[in-house]
């Protein structure tokens, strides 16, 4: 392809809320632009770039004998409310009512429709297991989209679902599924982590997810100084915190007067305390009635534990109303003492187990109580209490004794064993070899095809613009001519003819421009090879190649350019394989 036959509109200027390299420097090299917030429009160079991630991601995904389909985007509410999804993704989920008042959703994902399909198509167990998968478009309406297609509205995506007989016939698609995915990340050239997984509202037993580290990822990864062990926050377990040293003769509960002084920051400033001396007491709505979450001031819920601990039942923070019922007091007063028989169940993470006193609500509006011992003043066991890890990892925590350190990443890829959580509420059953029905087991296995393009460019770029891994860079090489001479021009023609015959992706910038704007331009874009041909090249019959990822170049002659390139191109595909 010629530079001046494609529309790749470069800018040097980029809008305020491009916060990161890869959404800068996707709209300055003209990969994308903004339609609206959280929705772009792929140009050609970018465009391009997807089809070479797809078309990795489809090479890998039929060689593990999956089968590609195609499923609507837009989808009946009647599914998702089978499943109760519809009330867990919330506000995230898009809907519609059609012109005959059917209410729809626009696909954030599609368990419930290919649950649907293949509750219509198996029969017997002689059609398991089979794994079936798509790549199009999903849409979630994002509360806050940021860092361009990291956080986007609509995004582009494979999903994969497998159908099977039994627990085991799923373990193994499984770890199928977990190569076929280090083969897909290493062909896009991609440093890459794999974690264990919370499934979220995806629900099921087991995952592992598989993370780009970058500093300007959304995830965070807790892993253990030897590698032995790596989660996402959301997963990560840590070791319970050792009891702290009794304290002699503490003193009886002590009300104290706090108004209009609700919150953990407030109340260690109006009462001179810390946020670690204070217990804080969470009301979550849950199916089986409020629940009260208890934790030290500085640490976090972690709701993913939380929702373990209760058996996976959907939860949220309570409203007002069911808190005041539960505690007597408005928001901000809860506190554990005397809770136990007004909530359907207590559970208290092993950091509050561990304190020997602290500072919590009055359960009375516009009060708290000092000398709170656990144990003595609230019970820590017996009836509906129970003490677990439920709070986020943080700096100082272990892991079976391990220090744990901390990393940003981007998720490009997870994979989940469902399970029955589909199959069992939408009627996905066969008959077994002796005649007998049951429910199938299910996996799903993701990949965000375009956040795979934003995160290379994450871990790919420098002052210039973007270093691409040769594997989905929009172009392998640029020639680049530079000079008016009738001899240059056609060299790099013929060069570029040469190329183009030999299978390799090749950029001819054919463009009337001076050389600094051309060599900006192939910095910027990020094409792995540069081949220069100026008045020099003519004289001593050699051209410049140089590689994008490196600081220096080389020189070739003339007659031997095309041999070059082309095994300077398979040395660096090579390394991706």
């Amino acid at each position: 392809m010629k530079y001046t036959s494609m529309l790749i509109p470069t800018v040097k200027q980029v809008p305020a809320d491009a916060e990161i390299p890869s959404h800068r420097l996707m709209l300055r090299a003209g990969l994308m632009r903004k339609l609206a917030s959280g929705t772009y429009t792929y140009l050609p160079l970018g465009f391009k770039c997807l089809q070479k991630v797809i078309k990795i991601v489809r090479e890998e995904m039929n060689r593990s004998g999956a089968q590609e389909i195609l499923m609507p985007s837009v989808q009946p509410m009647e599914l998702w409310q089978q499943t109760g999804r519809d009330v867990d993704y919330g506000l995230t989920m898009a809907r519609f009512e059609d012109r005959h008042g059917r209410s729809n959703v626009l696909a954030p994902t599609a368990e419930e429709v290919v649950t649907s399909l293949a509750a219509g198509e198996i029969k017997s167990y002689k059609q398991l297991p089979f794994n079936i998968y798509q790549i199009s478009f999903k849409f979630r309406d994002e509360f806050r989209p940021r860092f361009g297609v990291l956080r986007s509205r609509e995004f582009l995506m494979k999903d994969a679902y497998s159908f099977h007989a039994d627990a085991k016939s799923l373990d193994k698609e499984y770890w199928r599924m977990y190569e076929t995915y280090c083969k897909i990340f290493k062909r896009c050239g991609l440093d890459y982590l794999i974690v264990q997984a919370e499934s979220g509202e995806m629900g099921g037993s087991g995952s592992h997810q598989f993370t780009i580290p970058c500093k300007n990822g959304e995830d965070i990864i807790v892993y253990t100084e030897d590698n032995s062990y790596a989660a996402n926050l959301e997963k990560a377990a840590v070791d319970p915190l050792p009891k702290e040293k009794t304290i002699d003769n503490i003193p009886a509960v002590e009300e104290v007067h706090t108004p209009n002084i609700g919150s953990i920051e407030a109340v260690c400033d109006f009462l001179k305390t810390k946020p670690q001396d204070m217990i804080k007491t969470l009301i979550y709505s849950a199916q089986d009635g409020p629940i009260a979450a208890l934790l030290r001031g500085d640490h976090d819920l972690n709701e993913e534990k939380l929702t373990g601990i209760v058996g996976g039942q959907h939860i949220e923070l309570a409203d007002e109303k069911i808190i005041e019922q539960a505690t007597n007091a408005a928001i901000g007063f809860a506190g554990p003492v005397g809770l136990q028989n007004k909530v359907s169940k207590i559970i208290i993470d092993h950091a509050v187990a561990a304190m020997a006193v602290g500072v919590t609500g009055a359960n009375k509006t516009d009060y708290h109580i000092k000398n709170v011992v656990p144990g003595r003043d609230f019970p820590l066991d017996g009836g509906n209490i129970q003490i677990a890890d439920i709070r986020n990892a943080v700096e100082g925590d272990s892991y079976k004794g391990k220090k744990l350190l901390f990393k940003k990443g981007v998720e490009v890829g997870q994979v989940f064993k469902l399970g029955t959580k589909y199959s069992s509420k939408l009627g996905c059953k066969f008959l077994d070899e002796n005649g007998t029905e049951k429910v199938c087991t299910m996996g799903c296995y993701g990949i965000g095809i375009n956040r795979i393009i934003a995160s290379a460019i994450e871990a790919g770029n420098d002052k210039d613009g973007i270093i691409w891994p040769i594997s989905i860079a929009p172009f392998e090489v640029i020639i680049t001519p530079v000079g008016s001479e009738e001899e240059i021009n056609q060299t790099a023609e013929k060069i570029y003819t040469e190329l183009i015959q030999a299978g390799i992706d090749c950029l001819l910038d054919d463009r009337d421009e001076r050389a600094g704007v051309k060599f900006k331009d192939a910095d910027l874009l990020g094409i792995p090879v540069r081949v220069t041909i100026g008045k020099k090249s003519i004289a001593d019959r050699s051209v410049e190649i140089k590689l994008r990822s490196e600081p220096e170049s080389s020189k070739a002659p003339i007659d031997k350019a095309v041999i070059k390139i082309t095994e300077i191109i398979a040395s660096l595909k090579e390394k991706l394989n």
